[in-house]
C-alpha cells in the first residue's frame, strides 16, 4: 500500500511539472480593433496573420511549423499581441458571418492584394512595422527575423 501512495504521488508530482513547463495555448485575437486596443494596454506589436488555413500549403506550413510551437508560444506571450484571420474556402469549414466580417475588414486595412500567407507587424499605434509571408526554419528562424523590428517598436 505505502509503494501504491508512493507511485501515486511520483505521477501526480510528475503531471503538474509537465503542466508547468508547457506554455499555454496562445491566444489569438479573432478582430484587428481588439488586438490594437489590447497592443496599446500593453504596449505590444500585433502580429496579424491572414491565412487560408485549408487550401493555402504555405499557410499550414506557417501555421504548423511556426505559430503551433512551444517555443514560438512561450516567445509571443511576453511580446506579441497575435491576430489571425482566416479565409478557409471548404464549406465545412466555414467561419460565421460576423466573424468572416472582421476577417474581411482586417483584409481590407492591411492585406488589400489578397496574399496569404501574409503575416503583419503592426506598432502598438497600428503602424505596419513589417510584412512577411512563409519563412522557412520554423520558430528560431521567425523569432530571429521578427529581432530588429521588435527592437525598433
Amino acid at each position: 500500500m505505502r509503494y501504491l501512495l508512493i507511485v501515486a504521488f511520483s505521477i501526480v508530482g510528475l503531471s503538474r511539472v509537465g503542466a508547468q513547463t508547457a506554455p499555454a495555448p496562445a491566444a489569438w485575437q479573432a478582430s484587428l480593433p481588439a488586438a490594437l486596443a489590447r497592443a496599446q494596454a500593453t504596449r505590444r506589436p500585433v502580429l496579424a496573420v491572414f491565412s487560408g488555413s485549408d487550401w493555402c500549403k504555405p499557410c499550414m506550413m506557417l501555421k504548423q511549423e511556426v505559430f503551433d510551437q512551444p517555443e514560438f508560444v512561450r516567445y509571443a506571450q511576453s511580446r506579441l499581441v497575435l491576430a489571425r484571420f482566416d479565409f478557409p474556402r471548404n464549406h465545412k469549414n466555414q467561419l460565421p458571418a460576423a466573424q468572416t466580417q472582421l476577417n474581411e475588414q482586417a483584409a481590407a486595412q492591411l492585406d488589400a492584394g489578397g496574399e496569404f500567407p501574409l503575416v503583419v507587424l503592426l506598432s502598438p499605434d497600428g503602424k505596419v512595422l513589417a510584412k512577411s509571408g512563409y519563412r522557412a526554419g520554423g520558430p528560431a528562424a521567425y523569432e530571429a527575423y521578427l529581432q530588429p523590428f521588435l527592437a525598433n517598436k
